[in-house]
């Protein structure tokens, strides 16, 4: 097509702009981005938070901010500079910090959450009326519209990642919020029914089985989850992440949370990972040790405690150039891809390059 026809087009269009606006109308301008693109085109950028300066802001906010009841929270956001809200387009990722003595108070919401204990031990979460402990390497669930409270009373601070689908829910306007009535809820009679029914991990309960979009477990320990890696060290490497493995929903064998998929991943020392992208964004957590990660072409050398966010369909590749394994926690949002039958991966071929 000519320049001036071309032009033209653009003129009638521009003419059109505000005639139809008047109306609620729209079409397409040359001045907008484009609608289809070849590939995902997210403003997210790819983050690396060192766990030295994280740690020096938590133990300020310790100090100077209080822990107010009615659902308010002391945390330290993970934001992302390319996005208006949230650590990635789907689910925003903060640090949640609690003194002894304090207590979360009680509410719920429509987004899922959970916690993983990044230090600490000593307090209890109740959620829904089912009263757990929290240490170091747990994970404990929050599925959405529960009740949920913590309570610390241990003798050293405790800190925890909190990972919340509420871009998701902002999007679908779908935000709901209540705070309990009094700071905390009572526990029931059982305080630990679903680990009781669930938690082997191998048995459930006799009779119909839950339904599988909400899952009936509400913790994994550290205990269990280092057991299941130590025995998949056995396993083959995979070659794109070395030793991973999800935590999964008893009730089906989905993840643990309809829109958020956890997992543990090992990268052991001489491991160079093939390049890898796949739909939806993640957040990684650094256990112990360390390694390095590339991220559209940028390479992170990561260390414990440190946090590594990823763009949605951003090639990766993973490698251990050390001596000691490193180990991750990794959120990605994988299931709600896999729910819209739209989920897409690729490993990219030696020689190819994608950022």
């Amino acid at each position: 097509m000519s320049e001036t026809v071309v032009d033209a087009d653009a003129e009638v269009r521009a003419r059109l702009r505000e005639r139809l606006s008047l109306h609620g109308l729209k079409i397409s301008q040359p001045d907008e981005p484009p609608l289809f693109t070849r590939t995902p085109e997210s403003p997210m950028q790819p983050m690396h938070w060192r766990w030295a300066d994280l740690q020096a802001y938590l133990e300020e906010l310790g100090e100077v901010l209080d822990l107010k009841p009615g659902g308010d929270r002391r945390t330290l956001r993970l934001a992302n500079p390319g996005l208006e809200y949230g650590t990635t387009p789907t689910f925003w990722a903060s640090i949640q910090y609690i003194n002894p003595g304090e207590v979360a108070t009680a509410h719920r919401h429509t987004p899922d959450a959970f916690r993983f204990v990044m230090q600490g031990n000593g307090c209890t979460t109740t959620v829904e009326g089912e009263n757990y402990e929290m240490n170091e390497g747990d994970l404990v669930l929050t599925p959405n519209w529960m009740w949920h409270d913590h309570v610390h009373e241990g003798t050293e601070p405790m800190i925890w990642l909190d990972v919340l689908d509420v871009s998701v829910m902002r999007k679908l306007e779908n935000i709901f919020f209540d705070p309990y009535e009094q700071g905390q809820q009572p526990v029931n009679s059982v305080p630990e029914k679903s680990w009781r029914e669930f938690g082997s991990g191998l048995m459930r309960p006799v009779g119909p089985a839950p339904r599988p979009e909400r899952n009936p477990l509400l913790v994994y320990t550290k205990a269990q989850a280092d057991d299941a890696m130590d025995k998949a060290k056995g396993l083959a490497p995979d070659p794109v992440d070395d030793v991973i493995l999800e935590y999964q929903n008893p009730a089906g064998g989905g993840s643990a949370l309809p829109s958020m998929s956890m997992k543990s991943q090992i990268v052991r020392p001489g491991f160079t990972g093939l390049q890898h992208r796949h739909s939806g964004s993640k957040v990684y957590y650094a256990l112990s040790g360390s390694a390095s990660m590339v991220v559209k072409g940028e390479r992170f050398d990561w260390g414990k405690g440190d946090f590594i966010s990823v763009p949605p369909y951003a090639a990766v590749t993973h490698l251990n150039e050390g001596t000691e394994e490193g180990r991750l926690f990794r959120v990605d949002d994988s299931p709600i891809f896999r729910m819209l039958n739209a989920y897409h991966e690729e490993i990219l071929t030696e020689g190819e390059t994608a950022k």
